[in-house]
């Protein structure tokens, strides 16, 4: 980014988003979506493997379970963040409200710090991933009830 002055760059596909930008460092931020495949891999990255396929039946009956709660889920494999330092508030923590572009937490990847957005509205009812934590893709980060 820095060889070509690129600032920002996205690249919208059925049911995956990313949008890369330089932040105030100079370093790459990277805001992705989910909803399809596995993110593209960075510069030098091998290309993620793809994520299990879990049964149809039990995921219908967690759903079943739990109306009006969705959880916010790991768009990418890497070290989960509440926030951007270790002296910052939390983006997010129980009893926060957010929308589909709040940010709420970031995970880092190859030296790359990824903002993540809630990609739904509601109060956040819990963190389900400790600070400085490994993550996978696809894995519940927070819980949060629709409202």
């Amino acid at each position: 980014m820095k060889r070509s002055e690129l600032t920002e760059f996205a690249v919208e596909e059925e049911g995956f988003k990313l949008k890369i930008r330089r932040g105030a460092n100079g370093l790459p931020l990277v805001t992705s979506s989910q909803g399809s495949n596995a993110p593209f891999p960075a510069q030098g990255e091998a290309p993620a493997a793809p994520a299990p396929v879990a049964p149809a039946a039990p995921a219908a009956a967690a759903n079943a379970e739990e109306a009006g709660v969705s959880y916010i889920k790991s768009p990418m494999v890497g070290t989960f963040y509440r926030s951007a330092s270790p002296e910052s508030k939390p983006y997010a923590e129980a009893g926060t409200k957010v929308a589909e572009n709040s940010v709420v937490c970031i995970i880092e990847a190859m030296k790359i710090m990824n903002e993540i957005q809630a990609e739904t509205k509601g109060v956040v009812v819990e963190a389900l991933v400790e600070n400085g934590q490994p993550v996978e893709y696809g894995q519940k980060l927070f819980k949060v009830k629709q409202g």
